[in-house]
């Protein structure tokens, strides 16, 4: 499966666009719309053309992570709502969670339920990590 523009305009939404590197909330460096990488670094700068880019490379792993771990059927709300978290969280952090769990037995609303677990940063709620999980949640039960 691939992500659909909504789930796209999703992750835009609350990675934002940053041309120059910064350190996110969990001390990494990072750039564009969320990309990380042994690449980006302190002081590297970009073009809009480049975050796309690292955006469209992104996805791609992005998908494929969730098609491997994902053994249910899947609606397109569904994928995109889990792309957009696995984005965040990472593969190691989604490959482990009681989300992906309830989920591959086919307990879809109570896989829901598990996105509001996943609000914190450095053991504090973030109120962004709130409304994205929030979003996430609604676009995969809708």
């Amino acid at each position: 499966m691939n992500i659909s523009q909504k789930g796209i305009d999703l992750i835009k939404n609350f990675e934002g666009c940053r041309l120059t590197a910064y350190k996110c909330p969990a001390n990494v460096w990072t750039i564009g719309y969320g990309h990380t990488g042994s690449e980006v670094h302190a002081g590297l700068k970009i073009t809009q053309e480049q975050a796309e880019s690292y955006l469209k490379t992104d996805l791609l792993v992005h998908c494929n992570n969730v098609s491997k771990l994902v053994k249910v059927p899947l609606n397109q709300n569904q994928f995109d709502s889990l792309v957009s978290f696995e984005y965040n969280v990472g593969y190691g952090h989604f490959s482990k969670s009681t989300l992906l769990k309830l989920l591959n037995q086919g307990k879809y609303k109570e896989a829901a339920q598990q996105f509001e677990r996943w609000k914190y940063a450095g053991g504090k709620v973030l109120a962004g990590l709130e409304r994205r999980r929030q979003a996430e949640k609604n676009l995969f039960l809708g």
